[in-house]
């Protein structure tokens, strides 16, 4: 056998924080060594930051990167280390990976395959490194190194490369470097967390140690790097086609080590009575060879080769198994996201206006479950540490923590009601949030005078109904501000996807905000979390049976007077419907003739002129309103079905509105009814 000690390191950085993203590289490179890890895997861009956007095009970003990286060659020795980081060569910028051995760069291997749909735009910053090339690139201190379509023999094993995109494509590079006798692929990676991808991700790694016969060692950021991305961690290593180590995901420590003992040995051999496999041979241009002793790789202390350990270090986490998976997985990455957002910006706390209803008191409580989290995984010690910026005291409570934290408001007009005010201040009470009650109807009647007295005419319900309830979730707005510049804390705004896509949110009312946390997840299932938070809630941390008050309530903006008996869907449409109906039109991109047909089958008991109407009503709205959702804060990308036009979703803020889509579509259902 010839067993060594592999690893992959999960790291929280920031764009441009150049002493943070090297004292956790540092961290993370110490502990790998306590833990006699021989070869290391770290994300992709680890040094700058992957969510640096055109800074990758600074003069400055290249030569910080470089000086990075040079003061972090000493705290290489002994060990192989993988550093990401861009590089400027032929008046190209480039995504790099860095290897390094015994405090020396070796050369670095630039990604193949860029990023380029979804939020990603790689290619506006980097180039495509061509198949089959190697280069020589000279550094900023003058001295060459190898560059390009490289692997690294280190004391006669053999390493390669795939940088994140390279595996998720057809022609991904590890089936030319398996013919190269390669024994360890690594993966350095920066992949966005969205529902199920860890599935994903799970599926190539352990193929393509199938299939390459190789070890696999998969490297992943962690956290809210840059503001709306959240990367779910989850470092892996498979060899030879089996699982071997995962790594937890979401976690709430800066950097996390997965390692694993393997035996070179044991891959080589699958390769060698692999009927289908033929050694490619050539003059080795490609290859750089260093003298590399690899530590004693211990055996009681990794999966990779056996022992009791292996089937609980290889499996997935109680939580992914546990069922209601989705519901997990949004509350493990909303309230990782929230806490960095709230440490990385500096913030001191967070508010919320809480109306009584589904939206905001799912902010609420992801707040609160944050700190709980936290708590949990970091101990208050810990807390305290990464929230050393902010004077606390707040003890062991969490609940002590929660007011601290979070402030909510309830703001009443004469419109509120009291099951709407009861359930605010029980939503609060439950989660231990400071509440207030405000009354904002005087601000409301001062607004109404003065434009009554301009116009020279009286405002009323059946004339002004749009303007009279906008008003009302504006004037809402500057006492939420007011706290939140009291307290330097970030004001959350409560909007959520079903509503961004068709526009029905105030501008400047419930879309106030610094960051807008569940703009990214539709009504339907914010929902359905609700109620699963009501009556299990995640694991280990259980329900909260309070919100009990609010989900059963039909969801309302309460805008209108009672007698109105306002609900949102009748305003709107059932929100399944109108979710359905953004998935076939935005996603799909299917036309309204095409959407319409598929919700008839759908909803084939309801009348062809309502699925008509939900269908006109949609378009009609979603075309007329990309502007708000251009205003929106910032938002969580966790759906790969996003509408941030800053992230996802682009489509122009005027066009025609697809007016001659619908009247043909109109002029089928008329022809279908007669």
């Amino acid at each position: 056998m010839k067993l060594i000690r592999v690893g992959a390191t999960v790291l929280n950085q920031l764009p441009l924080d150049w002493d943070g993203n090297q004292r956790r590289i540092t961290a993370a490179l110490a502990q790998a060594r306590a833990r006699s890890v021989a070869v290391l895997c770290l994300p992709e861009l680890c040094i700058t930051g992957y969510g640096c956007e055109d800074a990758f095009h600074s003069p400055s970003t290249l030569a910080h990167s470089w000086r990075v990286l040079t003061e972090l060659l000493p705290a290489t020795r002994g060990i192989v280390v993988s550093f990401g980081l861009p590089v400027m060569h032929h008046g190209a910028v480039f995504n790099a990976v860095a290897v390094a051995a015994d405090g020396r760069l070796l050369g670095l291997v630039p990604k193949r395959n860029l990023a380029g749909d979804g939020l990603h735009y790689e290619p506006r910053w980097f180039k495509p490194w061509p198949a089959g090339t190697v280069d020589r690139w000279e550094a900023p201190d003058g001295v060459g190194y190898p560059i390009g379509d490289l692997l690294f023999d280190c004391g006669g094993v053999r390493i390669g490369l795939e940088v994140c995109e390279d595996a998720w494509v057809a022609t991904r590079p590890g089936a030319a470097l398996a013919g190269r006798g390669i024994d360890l692929i690594l993966n350095p990676s920066a992949s966005h967390f969205a529902f199920d991808k860890h599935v994903i991700r799970e599926r190539f790694v352990i193929e393509g140690a199938r299939a390459f016969a190789v070890t696999y060692v998969y490297a992943n950021l962690l956290g809210n790097e840059a503001g709306r991305a959240i990367y779910d961690g989850g470092a892996l290593i498979a060899t030879g086609g089996r699982m071997v180590a995962r790594g937890p995901r979401f976690s709430f420590h800066e950097h996390h080590l997965t390692a694993a003992t393997v035996d070179v040995d044991a891959t080589r051999v699958t390769q060698a009575r692999t009927a289908s496999y033929q050694p490619r041979f050539s003059d080795e241009a490609d290859v750089v060879s260093v003298r590399f002793v690899f530590p004693p790789a211990p055996l009681g202390d990794g999966p990779g080769v056996g022992g009791d350990t292996e089937a609980e270090l290889a499996a997935p986490e109680p939580w992914e198994s546990a069922g209601h998976k989705k519901e997990e997985e949004f509350t493990r990455a909303i309230t990782l996201a929230l806490f960095d957002y709230l440490r990385k910006s500096w913030s001191r706390g967070f508010v919320v206006s809480l109306s009584g209803g589904a939206d905001s008191a799912a902010v609420s409580c992801l707040v609160a479950l944050m700190v709980r989290r936290a708590s949990d995984e970091l101990g208050p010690a810990g807390l305290a540490e990464r929230l050393s910026y902010m004077s606390s005291g707040w003890g062991d409570d969490p609940r002590a923590i929660v007011a601290e934290l979070l402030t909510t408001a309830y703001q009443s007009t004469d419109n509120s009601g009291d099951v709407t005010r009861d359930a605010a201040r029980a939503v609060a009470q439950a989660i231990g949030a400071t509440f207030f009650e405000l009354d904002v109807q005087g601000l409301m009647d001062g607004y109404v005078t003065r434009i009554q007295g301009a116009l020279g005419r009286q405002l009323t319900w059946e004339h002004d109904d749009l303007t009279l309830q906008n008003i009302q979730a504006r004037v809402r707005g500057p006492s939420v501000w007011m706290l939140a510049n009291i307290k330097r804390a970030l004001l959350l705004a409560t909007s959520n996807r079903s509503e961004a896509a068709v526009g029905y949110a105030t501008m400047d009312g419930d879309t106030c905000g610094g960051v807008s946390p569940i703009a990214g997840i539709d009504k339907a299932f914010l929902r359905e979390w609700l109620r699963w938070l009501e009556r299990s809630g995640p694991l280990g941390l259980g329900p909260i049976p309070e919100l009990a008050v609010v989900n059963v309530q039909q969801p309302t903006a309460e805008l209108r007077p009672p007698e109105f008996a306002q609900t949102d869907e009748g305003d709107l449409m059932p929100y399944p419907v109108l979710d359905a109906i953004e998935r076939a039109a935005i996603r799909d991109k299917h036309g309204p003739q095409d959407v319409y047909r598929l919700m008839r089958s759908r909803y084939a008991d309801r009348p062809a002129r309502e699925v008509f109407g939900w269908v006109e009503r949609f378009f009609t709205l979603w075309s007329r309103n990309q502007w708000k959702r251009e205003r929106y804060a910032p938002s969580f990308h966790v759906d790969d079905e996003n509408l941030d036009p800053k992230t996802w979703c682009r489509f122009p803020i005027l066009s025609g509105g697809f007016v001659r889509e619908l009247g043909d579509l109109r002029a089928l259902v008329e022809q279908e009814e007669g």
